[in-house]
């Protein structure tokens, strides 16, 4: 699991700007209908960043993460990734992801996050960016080769192979598949993620020809991305500073 049932999201390195938050039900373009909350910044022409979550799906964090993200000036929304097969209301902390972890595929999550895309193009996001966390930073980077996003962030999210059948973002990058920039942020000190693979990762889009940016913060552990994690204080702030800057970029 990526956090505590009590963690809660870092404070943005901007704020003032949040108009307000809601939770709601998207409908993908097969018609699937999943949870989602979604907020809205007071900087209507701004960039929008739908965020994929880690396992347990649209836990709280996720709808905080999306508030400080509108705050920050972006216009967010957090989908949960089990609508398919979990049904598209709002669950409490419990909620057991594992049967329905299995089932995601990668095509269900790419029509979701267009379906977050056109989600944010309504309120006036002028550019689209994906961040996900660890199962949802896999599934972030790999939205890397389809039209409907700008740009891709993944906190931890593992770039090789690691079951089933489905390709890996270091697949995508080998096939030279990835069209958009991508900012990486991982942990030195994260042991289930090698470093040999993002080293991998990185070396396949700088023959791709690809922008991008992969940060490696030495000390910091899987989900460091925590505001109780005191000791990664500054982690935390320069992943912030990162992603602001990195999204700020794709919108000019």
């Amino acid at each position: 699991m990526c956090f505590d049932t009590d963690a809660l999201p870092p404070d943005p390195a901007r704020s003032g700007m949040l108009a307000g938050s809601e939770r709601i039900t998207l409908s993908a373009d097969e018609g699937d209908r999943f949870a989602a909350t979604i907020a809205r910044t007071r900087e209507p022409a701004s960039a929008g960043i739908a965020i994929l979550p880690d396992v347990r799906g649209l836990h709280p964090y996720y709808e905080r993460l999306a508030e400080h993200v509108a705050d920050a000036g972006i216009h967010a929304v957090a989908i949960d990734p089990y609508g398919r097969t979990a049904g598209a209301e709002h669950r409490e902390d419990g909620f057991d992801h594992e049967p329905h972890r299995a089932a995601v595929r990668d095509d269900g999550i790419r029509a979701d996050t267009r379906a977050a895309a056109d989600a944010l193009r309504e309120l006036g996001a002028t550019a689209i960016v994906s961040m996900g966390f660890c199962f949802g930073g896999r599934a972030s980077l790999m939205q890397a080769s389809q039209p409907s996003v700008d740009g891709v962030i993944a906190f931890y999210g593992p770039p090789a192979r690691r079951e089933g059948d489905q390709p890996s973002p270091l697949d995508e990058a080998r096939d030279r598949l990835v069209r958009v920039p991508v900012l990486g942020l991982y942990g030195g000190a994260d042991r289930g993620i090698p470093q040999e693979d993002v080293e991998s990762y990185d070396e396949e889009l700088d023959a791709a020809g690809v922008e991008h940016r992969i940060v490696v913060y030495p000390e910091a552990p899987h989900s460091f991305f925590d505001r109780r994690m005191t000791e990664h204080a500054d982690a935390c702030r320069d992943a912030w500073a990162r992603v602001l800057g990195f999204v700020d970029s794709i919108a000019r």
